[in-house]
């Protein structure tokens, strides 16, 4: 089993944002001076991978137009001699092969997923949402492959949240954790349970590694929660199913405090001591 292809989810309305995501893709909602979507693009090929699909809908250009070349771009900074950006601007385009296929109607995770099936075959392949940033030492995505190659089978991240947000998430029941930093079974996981009813606090944080099983399975799969093709519903029919504790931290850029805390830390934590100095200050002027 080798994990060489990743998928990015990117379709989603981002309605937490409007009216800005009313033009502007949830997936473009900068991050210090990067889209959240190049982050997550980043990640993937840290891991190793550099054939990338990104599921795309309508009104969702600019994420392609990010990843392009932009020639006129290039000739202006290298004319006003800006060296430095225009590397950074080239090494975007050079990131990975990035391909993209357009979700026609906005029907779930699952229903995103689907349309990798041509692309994946049967090979297992990475999973990415497009609006989540994750920063640890060592990529998510890297820990999820290792683990799944090594067990040959499915793995997701999880990540253990307040009980009281567990109504928002996919959660998995757990019989045993087992030593930090390796990957163990999942007996089963609930959508979005009431905290009453939920197995656990771990929920799925937005990174998978799924065997081509799971495409089989969302055919066979009806709507659930919100009336919608959830791809924890097709989760739950894999014969073999592995989590792994997520280490580091996750930021969640659909909504307006976890994109504000993503800015300040990640900030806090930039290697430009500029940066950190300003931020530094705000606080302290601000918040002491």
């Amino acid at each position: 089993m080798e994990v060489t292809k990743a998928v990015i989810p990117a379709a989603g309305f981002g309605t937490r944002f409007l009216p800005v995501t009313k033009a502007q893709p949830k997936e473009m909602m900068p991050v210090l001076d990067k889209p959240t979507i190049q982050y997550v693009v980043e990640e993937a090929v840290e891991a190793g991978i550099d054939d990338i699909l990104i599921i795309t809908g309508r009104g969702k250009q600019a994420i392609e137009r990010h990843f392009d070349k932009s020639y006129e771009l290039e000739d202006a900074l290298k004319a006003d001699e800006k060296h430095e950006r225009l590397d950074r601007v080239r090494e975007i385009a050079d990131l990975a092969d990035i391909h993209y296929v357009r979700q026609i109607e906005r029907d779930g995770l699952g229903d995103a997923v689907r349309y990798a099936r041509k692309h994946v075959g049967d090979q297992p392949f990475a999973l990415l949402l497009g609006d989540t940033i994750i920063e640890s030492e060592t990529p998510c995505t890297a820990n999820l492959i290792d683990a799944a190659e090594t067990h040959e089978t499915s793995v997701l991240s999880l990540e253990r949240v307040p009980w009281e947000d567990v109504p928002s998430y996919g959660v998995a029941d757990v019989s045993d954790v087992e030593s930090a930093g390796e990957s163990f079974p999942v007996a089963d996981f609930v959508e979005k349970p009431p905290r009453e009813e939920a197995p656990s606090n771990l929920a799925i944080s937005g990174r998978y590694v799924l065997t081509p099983e799971i495409f089989e399975l969302l055919e066979a799969t009806e709507k659930g929660v919100g009336g919608e093709l959830q791809l924890t519903d097709a989760i739950r029919k894999l014969e073999s199913v592995r989590g792994f504790e997520l280490d580091g931290d996750r930021y969640d850029i659909g909504n307006i405090p976890s994109w504000l805390r993503a800015n300040f830390e990640m900030a806090l934590n930039h290697d430009d001591g500029e940066m950190n100095d300003a931020v530094e200050d705000f606080l302290e002027a601000h918040f002491a």
